[in-house]
């Protein structure tokens, strides 16, 4: 498990707290607006069989995500160190992952999983409003509503809970590869600048 030095009480003097949490709630308001924007005029004219796709796609990305952002939380910091003075491909943009934790863990977790969350329930929204349009009876629709609803939990859950023991277990190498991927694209491209 990581092990946490000693932080001085002065790092986190004035604004400077609260700075993360701010740029987070700017990053997730405009997220928001953007993707509420999408799933507003896109899904909502789709069929079922789209939004069921388009569902299960937003699904996969929240359980991806959060297992990046458990992984990190859960990363050896004292292991990257080690890799990177060897100079293992990857560790080094793992090593800065793992010194940003708090911030990865909560762009994965919360951002990026609540607007995926978000997005499901739009999803959820068009196949119940699809199954239901020539229905008028409110109780075959809130039963509907309801069973949509349950389904897309229920395997968002179950899906979490597969990717958080592995995440736990094998957090060094999800974290080692997700240092590769990003040192071969973004970290590539800011080093070419």
């Amino acid at each position: 498990m990581k092990r946490y030095s000693k932080v001085s009480i002065a790092s986190y003097s004035g604004g400077k707290k609260y700075r993360w949490a701010i740029k987070m709630f700017v990053i997730a308001i405009c997220m928001s607006l953007f993707f509420g924007f999408i799933s507003q005029t896109l899904l909502s004219s789709m069929g079922v069989v789209i939004a069921s796709i388009c569902i299960c796609i937003f699904i996969f990305f929240n359980v991806l995500f959060d297992m990046l952002g458990i992984a990190v939380a859960s990363a050896d910091y004292e292991v990257f160190e080690k890799w990177d003075k060897e100079g293992v491909k990857g560790a080094s943009v793992g090593l800065n992952l793992c010194k940003n934790s708090e911030k990865m863990c909560s762009f994965c977790a919360d951002v990026v999983g609540d607007i995926c969350s978000t997005l499901c329930g739009a999803g959820g929204a068009c196949v119940v409003a699809t199954i239901t349009i020539l229905s008028s009876n409110k109780n075959f629709i809130m039963f509907i509503s309801i069973l949509v609803s349950a389904i897309i939990a229920g395997i968002t859950i179950f899906f979490k809970a597969i990717m958080k023991e592995m995440a736990l277990k094998k957090s060094n190498k999800i974290i080692l590869k997700l240092g590769v991927i990003l040192e071969k694209t973004l970290y590539k491209e800011k080093n070419k600048k």
